[in-house]
């Protein structure tokens, strides 16, 4: 009675516990195990069939019969587990290092690798396979160890962001500039973290920006990838506040030159010639050719004025250059109504394939008599000639203004505004062409031609 109590009571304090489990059964061989065995048993049965049969009606005596049976049937089966072993060990072998590259150990080979035996052969490609492996994940750790360096190095913040908008990634320039350590910026959407107004609108574009780590006007670029097959966006923000003052401050220190260099070659002779007529006219009495010299002395004040004049204005017409209006445009009636323009050359048009631009025709006019004036002037020192051509490549069109003249000693300077080496030159038509051809979405190069004496002048606009 008194166990049985106790039992109860050992039951009332477990009510919960799971019964107790029946004892697993071994798991059954798998199928190509006994297949191997089933075949090297079904392989030896005729011959142990045969073997019996004679022993039995023989007449040997029953110690004799018992006993070479058992060992025939024995030696059968022995047979059939050594033939087994040597056929499922070897896969067994294979199996196990797939298992281990599959997990990322690629420290395990397998012996008797052989390429004049088929399993041998096998065993020498995993080899290989492993070998391959992991020099690619030791390739894959050390650019991986290398861009981390990089990131964190580097003075430009970068950040990538989910499909969600959500930070995943920041290197150690965002910390900086969020001022925020990465733990407490990943996961946290863009609006968050004040980089939704970079997220949005064109790339690459420049915006003035304060954030709680610094402020300043900032280069944003945006690009995309994939990462477990979900797109991801990428933006890199970089501090270009800096290399704007310091080439601002360049341009600055260049214009000035230009301009103190051209105003003091037009003020000087003004001065000096305006001290010599004032004494001129403070000699009593005054000379006999006085008014002569008055006259050429008001003469020269004026043009060094007039040149002034002008040098500023072409300065204004640079500085003042409108926003393309951009219409249709046939490249050869474009090209043909330029050429027809020169009256002290004749300029030959080469031709080119039909295209139309989207262009502002003024602009590109102005540009285009730029360019031919100067060929004509070149080619007029040789007394060569001046021809236009144009053709179309990828998705744009080239038109090229060749000339037979002395060729470019120099480029140094070709596109520095205001420098010039021509005694009535303004020094602003290449700089105002490669200005129009750069609104427009293209460029403007000019170099020595390569089958011959002169220059080529190269336009590439957008078709």
């Amino acid at each position: 009675m008194a166990s049985e109590g106790g039992g109860r009571a050992d039951a009332a304090r477990t009510p919960a516990a799971a019964p107790t489990p029946p004892p697993r059964r071994p798991p059954p061989a798998p199928r190509l195990e006994r297949q191997i065995v089933r075949l090297a048993l079904f392989a030896g049965l005729p011959a142990v069939a045969a073997t019996m049969i004679l022993l039995w009606r023989g007449g040997y005596s029953a110690k004799v019969q018992w006993t070479v049976g058992i060992v025939i049937i024995g030696a059968w089966l022995i047979t059939a587990a050594v033939l087994r072993e040597r056929v499922v060990r070897p896969l067994q072998t294979l199996s196990n290092m797939l298992a281990a590259l599959r997990e990322g150990d690629y420290s395990i080979r397998a012996r008797g690798a052989d390429r004049d035996d088929a399993l041998g052969l096998a065993f020498l490609e995993s080899n290989l396979l492993g070998e391959t492996l992991r020099m690619q994940r030791l390739g894959a750790m050390e650019a991986t160890a290398l861009l981390r360096t990089v990131m964190a190095e580097i003075d430009v913040a970068v950040f990538a962001f989910d499909a969600d908008d959500r930070v995943r990634l920041v290197n150690r320039a965002g910390e900086r500039l969020l001022a925020q350590p990465a733990e407490r910026l990943l996961g946290r959407t863009a609006d968050q973290v004040g980089l939704a107004e970079a997220l949005d609108g064109p790339s690459p574009r420049t915006m003035d920006v304060t954030f709680p780590g610094g402020s300043g006007r900032w280069e944003v670029r945006r690009g995309s990838f994939r990462q477990d097959g979900r797109p991801h966006a990428l933006l890199v923000l970089a501090d270009v506040t800096k290399t704007l003052r310091e080439q601002e401050l360049q341009a600055w220190q260049r214009l000035v030159r230009v301009l103190s260099h051209e105003i003091n070659n037009s003020l000087a002779p003004i001065k000096s010639i305006a001290g010599s007529l004032l004494a001129l006219l403070d000699r009593t009495p005054p000379p006999p050719d006085a008014d002569d010299d008055l006259r050429r002395g008001l003469g020269v004040i004026g043009g060094r004025s007039e040149a002034l004049v002008r040098f500023m204005s072409a300065y204004a017409r640079l500085a003042r250059l409108p926003a393309p209006n951009k219409q249709p445009l046939s490249v050869r009636e474009w090209v043909r109504r330029i050429a027809s323009l020169e009256t002290r050359l004749p300029v030959a048009v080469l031709g080119g394939p039909d295209a139309v631009l989207e262009a502002d025709g003024d602009q590109l006019d102005q540009l285009l008599i730029n360019l031919v004036h100067n060929a004509v002037d070149a080619s007029l020192e040789t007394n060569g000639g001046v021809r236009i051509g144009w053709s179309r490549r990828d998705g744009a069109v080239q038109v090229m203004v060749e000339d037979d003249g002395p060729g470019i000693a120099s480029s140094a300077n070709l596109f520095v505004p205001f420098f010039t080496t021509k005694p009535r030159g303004s020094g602003i038509g290449l700089v105002l062409s490669r200005q129009i051809a750069e609104a427009h979405g293209g460029s403007l190069a000019l170099e020595n031609r390569a089958d011959g004496r002169g220059c080529v002048a190269v336009v590439r606009l957008p078709a």
